[in-house]
């Protein structure tokens, strides 16, 4: 299948629960100095959270800033029952974000406009935007929330809300790769108001990243679909849909897509901003 044709896709979601007392420990979940490695059994019911003034609404913590690892970004996966939601879903007045959809719909209304986010779905929420959220369907939702303290540059104005689809864009295949490697890239990457990008990387079958990328990025890479060889630093580790890498700056990265469907994940990383050289945010 050509890679810039537009395709409805599947997301895999965590449903929680516990596993079996059958069940062997031994696992594939590793933290390093370098990355970690969050497999899908471990979304379990014991490692869920609740946040201050969100309804029917629980969530896991897959990422955030500690010293010495990953500092710009925070993860969620969020878990919405109908009629769940904030009014108050932010505390913190610098903080952007990005909600990724993977399973049911939830509505955002930013400035008195609401907007429905269903499968696929992407918004970008601007620092003291004042936005809400509501799950207005039947379903269960779960939707990915990505934070970040936006880094404000004299000059540049804070980029304006987006709502958006996957579907309705189509990949952007890299150099070179013969459309087995592309990105689908819902903002514009020459749009310095950004300091963030969260984008959907597909590999065909077969398909690798054939260098160990390395550079100053920060990453989250949740597995959407598929499953592949990640090379991580100076191991190798399978990693297959659900599961979650999370990379601090410099971590050497590289890939081989194992098929025999598409292999996917949702990618953080923090770019268009200078070196801070008194620690991040100074």
């Amino acid at each position: 299948m050509d890679m810039t044709k537009m395709a409805q896709r599947s997301y895999y979601a965590p449903k929680g629960g516990l596993p079996p007392q059958s069940d062997l420990i031994s696992d594939r979940a590793v933290f390093t100095e370098a990355y970690a490695v969050i497999p899908k059994r471990e979304f379990s019911d014991i490692v869920a959270s609740l946040l201050p003034f969100w309804e029917k609404t629980r969530l896991w913590v897959i990422a955030r800033p500690l010293s010495g690892f990953a500092e710009t970004f925070s993860q969620y996966i969020m878990e919405v029952q109908p009629g769940g939601g904030s009014e108050r879903p932010e505390p913190d007045k610098g903080a952007e974000g990005v909600f990724f959809v993977v399973e049911g719909e939830v509505t955002v209304t930013v400035a008195g406009k609401s907007h429905r986010l269903t499968p696929g779905g992407y918004a970008y929420l601007p620092p003291a935007s004042g936005w809400s959220v509501r799950n207005k369907g039947s379903e269960t939702a779960r939707f990915h929330w990505v934070r970040k303290a936006y880094e404000f540059v004299d000059g540049l104005d804070a980029p304006d809300p987006l709502f958006l689809n996957e579907n309705d864009i189509a990949p952007s295949p890299m150099p070179d790769t013969g459309g087995r490697w592309a990105t689908t890239r819902f903002v514009d990457p020459a749009d310095l108001r950004h300091d963030m990008h969260v984008t959907i990387v597909t590999l065909k079958p077969g398909g690798t990243i054939p260098f160990p990328e390395t550079h100053v990025m920060e990453h989250g890479l949740y597995v959407l679909e598929g499953k592949a060889v990640y090379r991580l630093n100076q191991d190798w580790v399978e990693v297959e849909a659900g599961d979650f890498m999370w990379l601090r700056a410099f971590c050497p990265q590289a890939c081989y897509a194992g098929g025999p469907s598409d292999f996917r994940y949702l990618l953080y990383k923090d770019v268009n901003r200078h070196a801070g050289l008194r620690g991040y945010g100074r």
